[in-house]
C-alpha cells in the first residue's frame, strides 16, 4: 500500500496547502477568505469566480492539525 499525499507542508513556514480542485490554474484563484484564529495561526480559503472552493490553506498548522494529517502531506520545507 502507497502512501498517499493529502497536501503539502512548508515546515519553515508552519503551513499547509489542501487542494480541493484536481488542477488549480495560474490566476483562477480569485478569492481568498481569511479566517484568523488569534494566538494560534488562521484558515485561508480559495475560491474561483464562480465561487467554487479551490482549495484550503492552515497558518499555523502544528497547533491546528492532527499529527496523522501532517504526516500524509508532502513536505515542501
Amino acid at each position: 500500500m502507497t502512501k498517499r499525499t493529502l497536501g503539502t507542508y512548508d515546515h519553515e513556514a508552519d503551513a499547509a496547502y489542501f487542494p480541493i480542485a484536481p488542477r488549480i490554474r495560474k490566476g483562477q484563484a480569485v478569492r481568498q477568505d481569511v479566517h484568523e484564529i488569534e494566538g494560534v495561526g488562521g484558515i485561508v480559503l480559495d475560491f474561483d469566480k464562480k465561487g467554487r472552493l479551490l482549495g484550503v490553506e492552515v497558518l499555523g498548522a502544528r497547533s491546528l492539525l492532527k499529527p496523522g494529517t501532517l504526516a500524509r502531506a508532502k513536505r515542501i520545507g
